[in-house]
């Protein structure tokens, strides 16, 4: 596989992975930043379907602005093969947390799942369904910031879609109307939410077939299974909320997710925001710098803009009257 050294004013480091599209650490070197930058590929390019999905999640993706949403700097073509530049987060996928089972404690989990309700919450309130909520579209932190990717699949309401577009998504985070075609709004980002929460408290998968086949008839006739998160001692306000979520009927789950996690925090006193941490600004002192030559000898008080605008001012005055004495005692006056 060939990766490019140069992408427009983008310097390529590394590959990061990919499949349709690749993506690469690089840097701009006009701007002094590190950067994500991703490159759809020939086969992508030659998919009329795939390249319009590219622009649109460009376009998707830079109109949201939000701590918890990954943000989207420049778009642009090179040998007409369309990219993406996004802003670069170092840390971890939150799939691959679960899969190396480095999740942490109830407060731990409350946070990444408040952060990334917050963002759901903030694109559902432009009428943006992101459709594709997974953990492998979180990125976490090491500091525990979480940031939502990935607007491939992203729909805008009213926005009208190939038939092909209706069934995009990954298969174990469908909700049961995504699996049937219909029209996907926000309620299908909740119930993904859902999957998703259950896999965090888990370690597993909600959904167990290995066909599409089954997987869709998991997802359309199975209840929520209560005994796994029972088993990882999920507290029961936490199996709630994935029941909820996990509804089959779009209109009955919840419709304010972030109001939904921090309840469950307030119950268990969590502090669900880190309080910042003090800047005390220390005040320098600083020594007065004397001035040049004779004004050097001045009081300090003097030595200000304000003192040097005085002296000036009675300088004037005692030489004006110097030399109208001095003109009296010659007879000139």
């Amino acid at each position: 596989m060939e990766h490019p050294e140069r992408v427009g004013k983008y310097e390529i480091e590394e590959y990061l992975g990919g499949g349709m599209s690749r993506v690469y650490r690089a840097t701009d070197h006009v701007l002094r930043r590190t950067v994500a930058l991703k490159l759809l590929t020939e086969k992508g390019v030659s998919d009329g379907e795939a390249k319009v999905r590219f622009l649109r999640e460009a376009r998707t993706a830079c109109s949201i602005v939000h701590e918890n949403i990954v943000g989207v700097h420049d778009y642009g073509e090179q040998d007409g093969l369309p990219y993406i530049v996004m802003e670069y987060i170092a840390g971890d996928r939150l799939s691959d947390l679960i899969r190396g089972e480095r999740t942490r404690d109830l407060a731990w989990k409350l946070r990444i799942l408040t952060q990334l309700a917050r963002a759901l919450d903030h694109i559902h309130s432009k009428k943006i369904s992101h459709r594709d909520v997974k953990p492998g579209n979180v990125h976490v932190t090491a500091e525990g910031q979480v940031k939502l990717m990935d607007f491939g699949i992203a729909k805008a309401e009213g926005m009208t879609l190939t038939r092909a577009g209706f069934t995009l998504g990954t298969p174990y985070y469908m909700a049961p109307e995504q699996v049937l075609g219909e029209d996907v709004n926000t309620p299908a980002d909740v119930y993904s939410f859902g999957v998703l929460m259950f896999e965090l408290f888990t370690g597993e998968r909600l959904i167990r077939g290995k066909q599409h086949v089954e997987v869709f008839e998991e997802i359309l006739k199975s209840p929520v299974p209560r005994q796994p998160l029972q088993e990882a001692k999920a507290p029961d306000a936490v199996i709630r909320l994935v029941t909820k979520c996990l509804n089959k009927r779009p209109a009955e789950r919840p419709k304010e997710l972030a109001t939904e996690c921090e309840v469950i925090a307030r119950e268990f006193n969590i502090s669900l925001m880190e309080p910042p941490k003090p800047t005390v600004s220390a005040s320098v002192k600083r020594e007065p710098v004397p001035l040049p030559g004779v004004l050097g000898i001045l009081p300090a008080p003097l030595q200000t803009q304000t003192g040097l605008a005085v002296v000036g001012a009675v300088s004037v005055f005692v030489a004006g009257a110097l030399l109208a004495l001095v003109l009296r005692l010659t007879g000139v006056l």
